[in-house]
């Protein structure tokens, strides 16, 4: 069992008098000490405004295929229901995914995608801004290993202008957009990005920032 150590009696003595054992255990438990404040700035730091109070943050943080809803209710200000996005109690924002883009957000402005498309394409995502009558389609392609998500991003171009051609009557605007993770970093998919800015198209790394959404930002 260790015993409790009265730092005080050594602070001001001639450390070559303290025995070795004894003064290694000494600094130890000043390094302990020294870390557990800092953890504990850390932590206060973290939780600032509150227990579990929302982070102040400047963007739509992927850390997996995680529901988009989620990712901004971790926002501060920003409170989603239904499927509406509200920043500061005002909506700014309606969110759809696969099908619902269809039935909730295209049916009611009479658009039929049968009559403009011969197939139906199902967005991961999709976020329209209604400040800025803006649709973005957001697709989440996180990925660890070799695959076919490799050929599937060359694909934005066709894809954007289907979108387009569904709402071309709704005098909307319509960007494709990529969330990748940190695996589409390597070399090898330089030219694939590339190509995918040089379409119109976009790619963002983890974090989509609202600024790029055209949505507010609680400072």
């Amino acid at each position: 069992m260790n015993k409790k150590i009265d730092f005080n009696k050594y602070l001001n003595r001639d450390t070559s008098s303290i025995p070795l054992n004894l003064l290694l255990l000494i600094m130890n438990s000043f390094v302990k000490l020294f870390m557990f404040k800092k953890l504990k700035q850390l932590y206060n730091k973290m939780i600032k405004g509150g227990k579990g109070g929302k982070n102040t943050l400047t963007g739509l943080k992927f850390e997996s295929r995680v529901d988009i809803n989620k990712l901004f209710e971790r926002l501060k200000g920003y409170v989603v229901k239904d499927n509406n996005v509200f920043f500061e109690k005002e909506l700014v924002a309606k969110i759809f995914k696969k099908d619902r883009f269809y039935k909730e957000f295209l049916e009611p402005y009479e658009v039929n995608f049968k009559e403009l498309l011969s197939k139906k394409l199902k967005p991961d995502q999709v976020v329209f801004v209604i400040n800025t009558t803006t649709i973005y389609i957001i697709e989440i392609k996180f990925q660890r290993v070799e695959g076919s998500v490799d050929e599937k991003l060359q694909t934005c171009d066709f894809k954007k202008k289907t979108y387009q051609k569904l709402v071309s009557k709704l005098n909307m605007k319509v960007e494709y957009v990529y969330v990748l993770n940190s695996w589409f970093k390597k070399e090898k998919y330089r030219d694939t990005l590339e190509y995918v800015k040089s379409v119109g198209c976009h790619y963002f790394f983890n974090e989509i920032p609202l600024s790029f959404l055209g949505l507010p930002v609680n400072n």
